[in-house]
């Protein structure tokens, strides 16, 4: 599968609050970061626990991509991200380093 292609099917997973598909994505020692930070998460099971907690406490969260760019093994999305219909959204930048197929680290840029 491309990179572009496994970039797509997380996003839909994650709009879909997939948690099982979100997960097949991602490298069994995923990281995850702010840009420049020490990352906040190790591994696929603390990746999963976020995620079921985050979909549980908004579920009608969901992000609409504005932009991707590939270089290299990176792709980096802009997205607009709902978090409920009475919250203002917010952007991000999501920039998703592959290992081989799967999404070994995301660093994120958030405004």
């Amino acid at each position: 599968m491309s990179l572009d292609l496994t970039v797509q099917g997380q996003l839909d997973a994650y709009n879909a609050q997939d948690v099982d598909a979100l997960c097949a994505f991602f490298a069994d020692d995923v990281v995850v970061s702010d840009l420049n930070a020490t990352p906040n998460l190790h591994g696929l099971s603390a990746y999963r626990e976020r995620h079921v907690g985050l979909f549980a406490q908004f579920p009608e969260n969901r992000a609409q991509l504005l932009s991707r760019v590939k270089v290299g093994n990176t792709v980096i999305d802009h997205e607009r991200v709902f978090r409920s219909p009475d919250a203002a959204p917010f952007e991000v930048a999501a920039i998703y380093t592959f290992a081989g197929d799967k999404i070994a680290r995301v660093d994120f840029v958030k405004a």
